[in-house]
């Protein structure tokens, strides 16, 4: 059965996936559909052994997307930009995090540290939906103002700022009381990532510089140094803070800075890995989704979110406000930070998954927000971005 529901979730997943692309509405959501389907609420034909390393299958899929982020981030041109690069990390994420944890704290009726574990469950932009479509836009030269590779490496490091906060108030939350230490390390956490992954970096450089390897086998080097970083996040985590996640996207942009050639040849062969675990991730998260939790947060559910990307919006604007930027750059970049998808796919069960109490409602609620987020963000970018970006050369 484990294997007849992997073999029905690739295929059906790609046939609808591929269908729902040609008429601009990003796959996932009829992936996420067919696991609601396919899942225990309805058909019940998942494997329950598959059901039961789904987590780890979704963070595998979150190490994927954050590696082809860090590989196509040029730090060079970024520093051109780097107020607003900066910026956009976390101001727009912290601004909607603050907004959902006071409007469901008044409108769901969580409590205060819930609604705030909500928020950096909903805080996130969608790498998934947001990367190709910005590296698509590197690619055909509209980058003039580097505003793609803004909201690239913005959208990669927000990621990695959300989940930070997300497992802060997870602990807060499962404690039943504030832990400053908890909320202090964030710090700590950032720049131990930084610099691991600085260091991944260059022992990298130096296996791929002495070595001839073929594609696939550096493919598969790096995929190897990501999954134990995030090996020894788990591992050192009751001792000493590190984000594995910020880490990998780090490496990736050493890499490139060095070594772009063998840079573009990795991003390219995690293209092709990406196609198969975006599969397994939406498909999975759509199967541990229960909808009378999504019925029962209704309109309110729907408020909430839509709140969070009003303040989020603003705190877009103020990031990429002042320079040689024009309003309707400025609007774009507020459409490329509207979709949710993969964050929220790969950590809203988590609080369910745990027991907690507002577990159902937090999943209910980011199901929501994809569904949202994900399709109208993606049809703006795709509308706007050759529309009000210039382009500063054709490749």
């Amino acid at each position: 059965m484990f294997f007849i529901s992997i073999g029905l979730i690739l295929i059906l997943g790609f046939f609808i996936g591929f269908i729902l692309e040609k008429t601009h509405i990003p796959g996932f959501i009829g992936m996420i559909i067919l696991g609601f389907l396919l899942g225990p609420t309805v058909l019940n034909i998942i494997s329950p052994d598959l059901l039961n390393i789904s987590s780890e299958l979704r963070q595998i899929a979150l190490v994927i997307v954050l590696t082809r982020s860090g590989l196509n981030l040029n730090l060079k041109k970024l520093k051109k930009v780097g107020r607003k690069a900066i910026l956009m990390c976390f101001l727009p994420a912290t601004f909607e995090i603050v907004a959902v944890g006071i409007s469901s704290h008044f409108l769901l009726n969580l409590s205060w540290f819930e609604g705030f574990l909500l928020g950096s469950v909903l805080g996130a932009v969608s790498p998934a939906v947001v990367s190709p479509r910005m590296i698509k836009l590197i690619d055909e030269g509209y980058n003039k103002n580097s505003i793609p590779e803004i909201i690239l490496a913005g959208a990669s490091a927000d990621d990695t700022y959300t989940i930070i906060l997300f497992y802060a108030f997870l602990g807060i939350v499962e404690g039943g009381k504030f832990n400053f230490i908890s909320v202090s390390l964030i710090p700590v956490t950032i720049l131990s990532g930084i610099l691991l992954g600085l260091l991944m970096g260059i022992l990298l450089i130096c296996i791929y510089k002495k070595t001839n390897f073929k594609l696939v086998i550096n493919i598969l080097i790096f995929l190897s140094f990501s999954l134990l970083l995030f090996g020894l996040e788990e591992l050192l985590k009751q001792y000493f803070s590190i984000s594995s996640l910020l880490a990998i996207m780090v490496m990736g942009m050493v890499l490139l800075l060095k070594l772009p050639q063998k840079a573009k040849g990795i991003s390219d062969g995690y293209n092709n890995i990406w196609k198969f675990f975006e599969i397994i991730l939406f498909v999975l998260v759509g199967a541990a989704v229960n909808f009378k939790y999504v019925i029962d947060s209704g309109l309110l559910g729907i408020l909430v979110v839509l709140i969070g990307l009003f303040f989020r919006s603003i705190g877009v604007y103020l990031s990429v406000i002042g320079g040689k930027l024009k309003f309707k750059e400025k609007i774009f970049c507020i459409f490329a930070y509207l979709p949710k998808a993969t964050v929220q796919a790969s950590i809203g069960g988590i609080a369910l998954s745990n027991g907690l109490d507002c577990g159902g409602i937090v999943l209910a609620i980011a199901v929501l927000a994809i569904i949202i987020t994900a399709p109208i963000g993606g049809i703006l970018i795709d509308v706007f971005g050759k529309k009000w970006l210039y382009q500063d050369k054709v490749k």
